[in-house]
Parts: C-alpha cells; structure tokens; sequence
C-alpha cells in the first residue's frame, strides 16, 4: 500500500499538479492539506477519471481545508474537533484492511513565538495538545494499524531545519513546539517514517520558502510533513520518499509529497 501526503496550498489552483503526480507515482492513497476550497467546489472529477473515486473532503473557504483521495474504498470516514477556531484542519478514514489514517493540517502559528502577544501561535500549541490528548486517550489501541500524517508544521529535529542555531527562535522549530511534537509522537509510540531510514545525523527538508530567490541554491529548508505509523504497522513499513524534485515544477506548492509504502 503505498500513501502520500501533500500540502498542495490550493487544490483548484494545482489541480494539474496533483493529476501529474497521481499519474506519475500512482499513490493508492492521497491526503492533502491546504485545500482552500469548500467541499461542494472541490474538484473531484478529474480525479475520479484518474481513479480516486473513494474522496473524503473537509473544506472551507479560501484557507485550510483537508482532503483523502483513494483507489481503495472507505469503511468509515469522521472528523475529530482539534481545532477551537473552528477550521477544517482533520480527516479521519478506515479502510477495509484495517488501517486507520488520520489526515492533518496542525496551524503555522505565525511569526512570533509568544502565545501572550500572538494568538495564531497559542493556537497552534492548543491544538498539538488537543492532538497528544487525543492519542494518549488511544494507548490501549497502539497495536492496531494507524498512521497519523499530514504537515504539522513543526520541524523537530536540528537536522529537520538548514540552521538549528538560527531558528531556535523561528516558528516551527521553538522549543516549546518541538517538545510538545514529541509528546505527540509519544502519545501513541508513533515511529516517523521519515527517521525511521534517514538517521537523524543526516538534513531532511519537505518545505522550501517562497521568498528564496533560488530555492535550490539556498536550500533552506525545513521538514514540516510527516508520517507516523503506530506500533502496529511498523513491521509494515517498507520505504519512504520525500519528492524534492518538485519543488521546482512550474507553480509549484512550497511543499512537495511524502510518500511511505506499507506492507499491508
């Protein structure tokens, strides 16, 4: 079983994108993050001709919004409330195998580092605890089948980011995000897919900025997308692929897709 997670900053915008890579890469499942578009615009069609006819959407107007496209049919699909600003940033799926996936969008939380002075980031570690809530409520169920991911904007590792030093101090790689991440992680005893081949002496990035001028000459990137598989599936991981070729393609998203392979 091979998934993917994408932020694709704007599905309609890059709808050509996601047709090119589902062509190319032929995921059997897909999920997106920043779809920027309400569930009734969504544009379902071309990617049922390719087909993802199996479609689970949860959208908004203009900002945010997650989405689940598959091969393989749904037994169930839910959304869980993380978010108490009320945006559309979690799908939950289950699939006929057994495997639960949860799809996330956690919030950037803006550019200053301070829940009193900056709303946005105190809505982001709100929402990474409701999420290690969520999971630590879920310990008994580690053996069963789930991945959790999605962009969750934080960057937790030195070598997740171009410069540990300089960004100590940026968000998605202040301290107080990085450790409430690994709560998360150890919430559920989720491996990242990502660390579980590249160690973690080695710089990974899934997330290059606009404002480069040269994107790939620079590289300053970070690793903002993940995928976590609980315990388990973890005998079921095979591989993972982080696609940085795409960060060049014309109108590219500022981030490209992590793929990881299961056997399942």
């Amino acid at each position: 079983m091979k998934v993917a997670t994408w932020n694709i900053n704007s599905v309609r915008h890059r709808i050509g994108l996601v047709t090119r890579f589902l062509r190319d890469q032929q995921p059997d499942v897909l999920a997106l993050q920043e779809t920027k578009v309400i569930n009734e615009l969504f544009p379902a069609e071309p990617l049922r001709k390719l087909g993802y006819v199996h479609q689970a959407i949860h959208g908004q107007k203009a900002y945010h919004g997650v989405a689940i496209l598959s091969r393989l049919p749904f037994q169930e699909t839910r959304v869980e409330d993380f978010c108490r600003e009320g945006h559309a940033r979690h799908m939950q799926v289950k699939f006929e195998n057994g495997l639960e996936l949860h799809n996330f969008y956690v919030p950037a939380g803006g550019d200053i580092p301070d829940p009193k002075r900056n709303e946005k980031f105190d809505h982001k570690l709100h929402f990474l605890k409701g999420m290690e809530k969520f999971f630590s409520a879920r310990r008994t169920r580690k053996s069963d089948p789930m991945m959790l991911m999605g962009d969750l904007n934080v960057a937790p590792l030195e070598n997740d980011v171009w410069s540990h030093k300089q960004l100590l101090d940026v968000v998605s790689h202040t301290p107080v995000e990085t450790q409430l991440l690994g709560e998360v992680q150890s919430a559920l005893d989720w491996t990242d897919s990502t660390r579980h081949f590249i160690p973690e002496d080695e710089k990974i990035y899934s997330w290059w900025s606009y404002r480069a001028l040269d994107w790939e000459a620079s590289d300053r990137g970070r690793r903002l997308d993940h995928a976590w598989i609980s315990p388990g599936l973890k005998g079921a991981l095979k591989s993972q692929t982080i696609l940085k070729k795409m960060r060049g393609w014309q109108k590219a998203s500022d981030h490209v897709p992590l793929i990881v392979e299961l056997d399942i």
